[in-house]
């Protein structure tokens, strides 16, 4: 039997979002994702978030695999109320089949209502439906099957489209969830795709930036709002949309606002100063703000982000390990290990699960 999913500790009855990083990749690694697929796998993704509650933070989609940073909410205390099952159900269902549970409901509402009946009429309607809400599995299994429908419809096909069950990392908020986020949608810049990832329709940061002034692009921009102040409560407005947008952009290393040109030093005399990719590529660079180091890092492949089972800070991935102390050995002592390779810059900031000592570039 394969091992059962790593998930957050507590997820699903805890007041705190968990934060996912989700891999997969077709079958046979083929090339499958043109630019109609990409589009329809997307519909497909905004769909399910609408309908699970869940929130996509981050997403690229690539020719024969995808990445997702998902944040997966409890569910609310009190359950949802009719009006807002029924609101999520029209993501995913026919206004038909919407109609029909709408019809159960009104029935089940007017038995409790005469007294021929309890709250368990309603609350069995809702279950149908509400265990496929807020939960990880629930929401990849849903979305790979229906893209998996269409796509073998579309091209007169049968059988899995997926190599093996997706890939998840739990990421932690706040500086985990952004570096993460920035590392997505580095992805086809470092598969020399595109030199900006502004370019690549196909991406949280993409959709963000190209959505337009009629706002095609708010959800996307959502999701990056949220993956850069995942540790914080903050709602989305246009003028927090313009600061991330220049914060995250400087993460990401592609606009440092930082120019080649002279400086003049305390002595008065004139140097001249590096532009970004100068900074970036100079072995001598302590002087240089840490982010660089970072941007440089998410140029690179890091494994830890896909294979490193949890991420964040030493106490959040000791505290996950405590919480799964049953997959470890007695000689564990403790979670988080420090990450190598082209992850070292992130050393000492962010921790990983798994000691990745071979192949971690």
């Amino acid at each position: 039997m394969r091992k059962a999913r790593w998930l957050a500790s507590g997820e699903g009855s805890g007041t705190k979002p968990a934060i996912y990083h989700c891999i997969s990749r077709v079958v046979d690694r083929r090339f499958v994702f043109e630019e109609r697929e990409r589009e329809a796998f997307r519909m497909f993704m905004r769909m399910y978030e609408n309908f699970s509650g869940c929130q996509v933070l981050s997403y690229c989609l690539m020719s024969n695999h995808f990445h997702l940073l998902l944040e997966v909410p409890a569910m609310t205390g009190g359950g949802l109320s009719d009006e807002e099952l029924l609101k999520r159900l029209g993501a995913i269902y026919s206004e038909a089949q919407v109609a029909t549970v709408a019809g159960e409901l009104a029935e089940a509402r007017k038995s409790i209502a005469a007294g021929e009946g309890n709250e368990l009429l309603a609350a069995a309607i809702h279950e149908r439906f509400t265990y496929r809400m807020h939960d990880l599995s629930q929401f990849m299994k849903g979305l790979l099957i229906r893209f998996t429908r269409w796509f073998n419809r579309t091209h007169s096909r049968t059988g899995t489209l997926w190599e093996e069950r997706f890939k998840s990392v739990i990421v932690e908020s706040g500086t985990a969830a952004r570096t993460m986020a920035a590392y997505i949608d580095l992805n086809p810049v470092r598969a020399g795709m595109v030199s900006d990832p502004a370019e690549y329709r196909w991406s949280s940061y993409g959709e963000a930036v190209g959505g337009g002034k009629k706002g095609n692009g708010r959800k996307a921009r959502e999701g990056l709002l949220r993956a850069y102040f995942s540790d914080r409560q903050e709602s989305f407005d246009v003028e927090k949309w313009r600061d991330v947008s220049r914060l995250y952009r400087r993460l990401m290393g592609i606009a440092l606002e930082k120019k080649a040109g002279r400086a003049q030093v305390g002595s008065g005399k004139i140097v001249k100063t590096k532009n970004t990719r100068e900074m970036l590529e100079s072995a001598d660079n302590e002087t240089v703000l840490k982010e660089l180091g970072f941007a440089r890092m998410l140029r690179c492949r890091v494994r830890y982000f896909t294979d490193g089972a949890v991420i964040g800070s030493r106490e959040f991935v000791n505290e996950a390990f405590v919480a799964a102390r049953e997959r470890f050995g007695p000689k564990r002592k403790n979670g988080a290990r420090k990450l190598r390779g082209v992850g070292n810059p992130a050393a000492e900031t962010l921790w990983s699960m798994r000691d990745l000592r071979l192949g971690i570039s």
